[in-house]
């Protein structure tokens, strides 16, 4: 388990949150496929006006929910890649050939945020700490433990990703040949850049959340109105499901092998 108490480093993949039909049923569909705990919307100490509420994970900040801006914005994860300027790596994205969709902006005195999309199509934000430094676990059941870019051009978003934020790659064994994990200089990796895998969607970045069971996390999202998008898998890393809540979002599962650590 990593429990964070100062600002992720910058391109540190940091938080992630999601937009709902319905964020007290959302809230309820992680508390029980992952074990979150949230507030009712307006309750919690942490969150702005709006309804966005921050679950939890023992009790550290996992990850947002909050309500669609609009009936027929699609579910989907947002990954946050910290910064220590949102302004100034918002140019960066522009510069490199990516687009800015959400201009940066004050949260209260959460942070400072933006909305991007990499030159392949894939959304993710920026997230530049104030109060709240993004995800306060890792690694752990309810945490955050690996990211992927699922994307129709990975060579291209390779070199996006490493002109903003200075990414190194390295290939892996038995994985596709497009497929590699990236990490910050002299650093561990963060996650993994590929190709679609096979998937019918729209290029994005698949998050994956530790559970103490991937097995019993598929039945429960399945009871609570989610799906099993591919079922659960053995890996050198542990064992993992890729599922989507009831309003469509993707998302995997993971246990943790014994001393493995994804990320």
């Amino acid at each position: 388990m990593t429990l964070r108490t100062s600002p992720w480093p910058a391109g540190t993949p940091c938080w992630v949150d999601l937009s709902v039909s319905d964020v007290r049923a959302s809230c309820a569909f992680y508390a029980a496929v992952l074990g979150w705990d949230a507030p009712a919307p307006g309750e919690g100490p942490d969150e702005e006006d709006g309804g966005y509420v921050i679950a939890t994970a023992d009790g550290a900040a996992a990850a947002g929910i909050g309500p669609r801006s609009r009936p027929d914005q699609p579910g989907a994860w947002t990954l946050y890649l910290a910064t220590d300027d949102v302004d100034t790596t918002a140019t960066a994205v522009t510069e490199h050939g990516g687009v800015v969709l959400l201009p940066p902006g004050d949260v209260g005195p959460l942070g400072r945020m933006a909305v991007a999309a990499d030159p392949t199509g894939a959304v993710f934000g920026l997230w530049q700490a104030g109060t709240h430094l993004g995800c306060g676990v890792v690694n752990a059941p309810g945490g955050l433990v690996w990211e992927d870019l699922r994307s129709p051009a990975p060579a291209i978003a390779r070199t996006f990703y490493a002109g903003v934020f200075g990414y190194s790659t390295e290939g892996v064994d038995m994985a596709p040949e497009d497929y590699t994990t990236f990490a910050l200089p002299a650093g561990d990796p963060l996650g993994g850049m590929g190709g679609m895998m096979g998937e019918d969607s729209p290029p994005h970045w698949l998050v994956y959340f530790g559970v103490r069971d991937a097995d019993a996390a598929a039945s429960a999202a399945e009871r609570s109105g989610g799906r099993v998008l591919a079922p659960a898998v053995d890996t050198p890393f542990g064992r993992m499901v890729v599922l989507a809540d009831p309003d469509g979002a993707a998302f995997t599962a993971m246990t943790l092998a014994d001393g493995a650590d994804a990320g």
